[in-house]
């Protein structure tokens, strides 16, 4: 009896031992399963407009009638500063260029989001004082895409800003405009800058 006793309690023992190993298997299993639905880990940006920060040399070519079938360009040239804020998770640029056609002068303000990720975008022309409707996108390999919707001659249309080519000295930016639900763009709005001497931005 005391034989049979101890085999059955080596049974049972044996018996749990792999109950509690197929539970944490499984525990596992779907923890993996969990991670695998909540897809790959999105990558932190809230540096990447770090770059921006400084005063830089600005060349503009702006299109004068967009979507109009136009292709006259005029050029402009200026300067832009901007600031740190937030740490990075923000900055503040100001912007000034002259041409033959006139003055323009902006503000953008770009606010980072680190529950999603992404970069919100807000421009004002120094001719009305208000802050339009946010570009919002994020940075893929080194390039920044960002996209709103917007009234434009009395219909709405889509809008993306895209950032290429930065190195620590230099940036290329452009603004396009689509009639047809993103199926074209039309490119109105180009800037190359080159970054200035004074560095004074930097410490603000």
């Amino acid at each position: 009896m005391k034989i049979s006793l101890r085999i059955f309690a080596f049974c049972l023992l044996g018996a749990l031992a792999l109950f509690i190993g197929v539970l944490r298997v499984s525990a596992q299993t779907d923890g993996n399963a969990a991670k695998a639905e909540q897809g790959p880990q999105r990558r932190d940006g809230q540096h990447d407009f770090d770059f921006e920060i400084g005063s830089w040399k600005i060349h503009l070519k702006r299109l004068e009638h967009p979507l109009t079938g136009s292709h006259a360009w005029v050029e402009f040239d200026g300067t832009s500063v901007t600031r740190k804020v937030w740490n990075g998770r923000a900055n503040l640029e100001e912007f000034e260029t002259d041409g033959s056609s006139g003055h323009v002068e902006g503000l953008t303000l770009r606010l980072y989001n680190p529950q999603t990720h992404q970069w919100s975008l807000y421009w004002a022309n120094g001719k009305d004082g208000v802050l339009g409707i946010p570009t919002i996108g994020e940075f893929t390999n080194g390039r920044g895409e960002f996209f709103d919707q917007e009234p434009y001659n009395g219909r709405y249309i889509l809008v993306r800003f895209v950032w290429s080519d930065i190195t620590p000295n230099s940036a290329h930016f452009e603004q396009s405009f689509s009639e047809d639900g993103g199926k074209t763009w039309e490119v109105n709005w180009i800037t190359d800058q080159t970054r200035a001497n004074d560095e004074s931005a930097k410490s603000h």
